[in-house]
C-alpha cells in the first residue's frame, strides 16, 4: 500500500532511484567481474615468477649436490639433487600452463627448458662417470667450462621470462587502477543522482515526516500508559495475592483451632470413655474387650490424624521451634512419607513472621510438586543468608520440564511468585528437561 503513494506522489524521484541503483549494481558488479579477473592473473604472475625461481634454484641445487657427490664420493649428498629434478619438473609442468596462449613467453620457455635439460644431463653425465669409477674424466667434465656456460645461459632466459612477466603484472596493475577509477567516477556521479532524488524526496515528504512523528507521539504516549497500567495491575494482583494468602492463612487457623478443640476433645473424650469400658469389661466379655481395643487404636489414629491436619493447617513447629526446625520437621516426614532422601543445610536467618510463613509454604508446595511430577531420588534442601539476603533453593533430581513452555496448569508457580514478590522477595524456577529442578527464592532479612 505505501509503494503505490510513493510512485504517485514523486514518480521522477523513484525513476531517478531505480535508475540509481540499477546502475550503481551494474557498474559495481562490473568493475567487481574486472577486478577479480585481473587479481587472479596477477596471482597467476607472482606463481610464475616464482616458478622461474624455483627453475634456478633447483639448477643451482642440482650442482651443488654434484659438488658435493664428488668431493666425498657419499650417496646422501645426491638427496638434494633428485629433489631439485621433481621441483624443476613440475615447475616447467606449471609454466608450460600458465604460458600456453603467449608465444613470445612459450618460445623462451622452450629454451628455458632445453638448457636446462642440458645442464642437468651434464649433472647427470658426471655423476655416472663418478660412478662407474672414471672420476678423472668426470673431474675434466666438470671443469670444461659446459655447465658454466650453460648456466649463464639459464640465468639469461630466466631474466627473459621475469621480464615477460614483470611487464604482465605492470599492465594488470594499471588495469585494476583504470577498473578502479571508473567505478569512483560512476559511483560518484549516481551518489550525485541519489543525492538529488533523496532532497526531492524530503521536500516533499514533509507533511508525511510530520504526521509519522505524530503518530509515534501518539504510540508513545500509548504504551507509556500501557506500561503504567500494566504496573497498576502488577500491583493490584501482588495486593490480592498478598491478601488472598492472608485470608487462606487465618481460615486455616481458624480451622486448625476448631480442630483443636472441638474435634480433639471430642475425639479424647472417647478415647477415654472406651478406655474406662474397656478396663471395666476386661475378663469378662472377650469378644467385646477385643472390639473396645480396635475402636480405641482407631481413636488414636484418628487424634493423629487430627494433628497432622492441624500441623499442615498451622504449623504449631514453626511458632514454637522456629524456621529451621521447622523445615527439618518437615523434610523428615517428607522423606519418611516419600521414601525419597532429603539433603538439608539449613543455617539460621533473621526474617519477618509473614516472611517466615511464606517461606514455609512455598517449600511445602515445592516438595508437594515434586514429589507429584518430578520422579526424583533425591532432594537437597538449603536455607542460608548472602548479601543481606535470605536464600532458599529446594532441588531435585528428578525429570525436570522446560520452563519456557505453556504450562497447562501453572497457577501453582504464580501463586508461588506473587507471594514473594508481596514480601519484596524473588522466585526463580531452572529446570532443563531431564537434569532436574531447582526452585530458589530470596528475601530480605529482617532488621
Amino acid at each position: 500500500m505505501l509503494a503505490p503513494k510513493v510512485i504517485r506522489r514523486s514518480p521522477v524521484v523513484v525513476a531517478l532511484a531505480v535508475l540509481a541503483a540499477v546502475a550503481m549494481l551494474f557498474i559495481s558488479e562490473g568493475s567487481y567481474q574486472q577486478s577479480v579477473s585481473t587479481l587472479d592473473d596477477l596471482g597467476q604472475m607472482a606463481v610464475a615468477r616464482l616458478n622461474i625461481f624455483r627453475v634456478e634454484r633447483g639448477v643451482i641445487d642440482a650442482e651443488a649436490s654434484q659438488g658435493g657427490f664428488l668431493l666425498t664420493g657419499r650417496e646422501e649428498y645426491l638427496t638434494p639433487y633428485r629433489a631439485a629434478l621433481r621441483t624443476v619438473d613440475e615447475s616447467f609442468r606449471q609454466l608450460e600452463q600458465h604460458h600456453g596462449n603467449a608465444p613470445r613467453a612459450r618460445e623462451a620457455l622452450d629454451r628455458l627448458r632445453s638448457l636446462t635439460q642440458t645442464r642437468l644431463s651434464i649433472i647427470a653425465e658426471t655423476i655416472r662417470l663418478h660412478n662407474e669409477g672414471k672420476i678423472e674424466t668426470a673431474k675434466e667434465l666438470v671443469l670444461s667450462g659446459l655447465g658454466r656456460e650453460k648456466m649463464e645461459a639459464i640465468r639469461e632466459v630466466s631474466a627473459e621470462l621475469l621480464a615477460f612477466e614483470s611487464q604482465n603484472v605492470a599492465a594488470g596493475r594499471a588495469h585494476v587502477y583504470q577498473t578502479l577509477l571508473i567505478s569512483r567516477i560512476g559511483v560518484a556521479v549516481l551518489s550525485l543522482v541519489t543525492l538529488l532524488a533523496l532532497y526531492m524526496y524530503l521536500r516533499n515528504g514533509t507533511t508525511v515526516e510530520e504526521h509519522q512523528q505524530e503518530l509515534m507521539r501518539l504510540a508513545e504516549a500509548e504504551r507509556a500508559r500501557l506500561e503504567v497500567e500494566v504496573k497498576l495491575r502488577t500491583a493490584q494482583l501482588t495486593e490480592l495475592t498478598q491478601h488472598l494468602m492472608t485470608a487462606r492463612e487465618d481460615e486455616r487457623h481458624r480451622l486448625a483451632r476448631d480442630l483443636h478443640d472441638e474435634l480433639g476433645a471430642l475425639l479424647t473424650s472417647a478415647k477415654l470413655d472406651a478406655a474406662r469400658i474397656k478396663s471395666r469389661l476386661a475378663g469378662t466379655a472377650p469378644e467385646a474387650h477385643e472390639r473396645l481395643v480396635h475402636l480405641v487404636d482407631t481413636l488414636n489414629n484418628g487424634i493423629a490424624l487430627g494433628r497432622r491436619i492441624i500441623e499442615d493447617l498451622r504449623p504449631s513447629t514453626l511458632a514454637n521451634l522456629g524456621l529451621v526446625a521447622a523445615l527439618d520437621i518437615l523434610a523428615r516426614e517428607f522423606a519418611e512419607r516419600s521414601g525419597i532422601e532429603v539433603t538439608c543445610s539449613l543455617a539460621p536467618v533473621a526474617l519477618s513472621t509473614s516472611a517466615e510463613l511464606v517461606v514455609y509454604r512455598l517449600v511445602q508446595e515445592a516438595i508437594t510438586n515434586l514429589s507429584k511430577h518430578a520422579q526424583a531420588r533425591r532432594v537437597w534442601l538449603n536455607l542460608a543468608a548472602a548479601n543481606g539476603r535470605a536464600v532458599v533453593s529446594v532441588r531435585d533430581d528428578g525429570v525436570g520440564f522446560d520452563t519456557n513452555a505453556q504450562q497447562t496448569s501453572a497457577f501453582g508457580l504464580l501463586g508461588m511468585r506473587y507471594r514473594v514478590e508481596a514480601e519484596q522477595g524473588n522466585l526463580s524456577v531452572v529446570s532443563p528437561p531431564g537434569q532436574g529442578t531447582t526452585v530458589q527464592i530470596t528475601l530480605p532479612l529482617s532488621s
